[in-house]
């Protein structure tokens, strides 16, 4: 441990991302990313934009993507925050939003980072429990707190939420802010969007790693009041004034104009998704119900750090917890048809 490190730095626990091995012929199943390449509109826009330009700074307020989001969902440009991936615009949020006198709330099995955001930002912070199905208990937030947090679907159990039940929580909800983390709304959720001009307390991030094939270009974005917009604005202008460069943007704004391409890839993961599960169960696995590009699941006969391995020995990379309570279950990502076909091979192997 260095001598030059504040006190801050070493009570930090940092969080800890997905494995990202240097290996080739890698089945990669471990980080939610998309199997299906961006869309052909972001090859276009990327080859065809002006490298000269890069020696200039970026726009700061990244309008043309502000205006694309605000146009896509049918909102005001002031009701859209862009920031450097969800990661960057859920920390700007953590400080804007959850610096109150009380602790904030979220589930007890969920996003790891939020903790982390916690301890880097002294917020005080209650973790309800899911209950035995995985399934996040609204009951339990009624309590009064500094702010809401939750992703929708969960992360790591895939579990979603409906949009009826989130109006009731933010109907008896109101005097702090609730952020609705919706990575992986696009694979089956109704997005919290539809109710941002209902509650202005309302924020909800998302993100264009998943269903857009975009996690190499590292943008996100959130929808919500336009005062809670201006909140994150402050904040930002506090810590980076140009969070996305300009490839990022023009690959976002291509990416968000080519409608068929996303529904298409979003389909076969879907689809993918569906025969995995069945696929699962037949092998005797245990199989959470998944509105996301992963699946979180588990083998009464086989250990789960065991599966783990053993994939591994065979060039399959999926993600494993060892926490309470989710340390006998795999987070395994949707990848291409292929993919799962290979990776059902290696398990029926495994359990043979």
């Amino acid at each position: 441990m260095s001598k030059y490190w504040s006190e801050l730095t070493r009570g930090l626990v940092p969080y800890v991302p997905g494995e990202q091995p240097k290996v080739q012929n890698l089945i990669k199943l471990n980080t939610n990313e998309n199997p299906y390449p961006p869309s052909p509109a972001v090859t276009a826009a990327v080859n065809s934009f002006d490298k000269g330009r890069l020696r200039l700074y970026p726009d700061p307020n990244s309008d043309v993507l502000k205006h694309a989001l605000a146009d896509y969902h049918s909102l005001a440009k002031n009701q859209v925050f862009v920031g450097n991936g969800s990661d960057e615009v859920l920390a700007l949020a953590f400080m804007a939003f959850f610096k109150q006198a009380k602790p904030i709330l979220f589930p007890d099995i969920s996003y790891s980072f939020y903790p982390v955001y916690c301890n880097l930002f002294g917020i005080e912070y209650q973790r309800p429990g899911l209950n035995d199905g995985f399934e996040v208990v609204l009951d339990d937030y009624r309590c009064d707190n500094g702010g809401i947090i939750f992703p929708n679907p969960n992360a790591p159990t895939g579990r979603v939420i409906g949009l009826q039940q989130l109006r009731s929580l933010l109907q008896r909800n109101t005097e702090s802010v609730v952020i609705i983390d919706e990575a992986y709304i696009d694979f089956g959720g109704e997005s919290a969007i539809a109710l941002v001009d209902e509650f202005p307390n309302l924020l909800v991030v998302q993100t264009f790693s998943k269903s857009r094939s975009l996690a190499g270009s590292r943008v996100g974005f959130a929808i919500g009041n336009a005062g809670l917009i201006d909140g994150l604005e402050r904040v930002k202008n506090s810590f980076n004034s140009y969070p996305l460069d300009m490839l990022a943007m023009a690959a976002a704004v291509a990416a968000l104009q080519d409608e068929a391409y996303f529904k298409q890839t979003r389909q076969k993961i879907i689809t993918s998704r569906d025969w995995l599960e069945a696929e699962l169960t037949q092998l005797g696995f245990e199989v959470l119900p998944s509105a996301a590009n992963f699946v979180f699941t588990r083998q009464s006969e086989q250990a789960a750090a065991q599966l783990y391995s053993q994939l591994r020995d065979r060039n399959i990379l999926v993600r494993y917890f060892a926490s309470p309570r989710i340390d006998q279950y795999l987070r395994i990502t949707i990848g291409t048809q292929q993919e799962c076909e290979i990776l059902v091979a290696a398990l029926k192997e495994i359990l043979a």
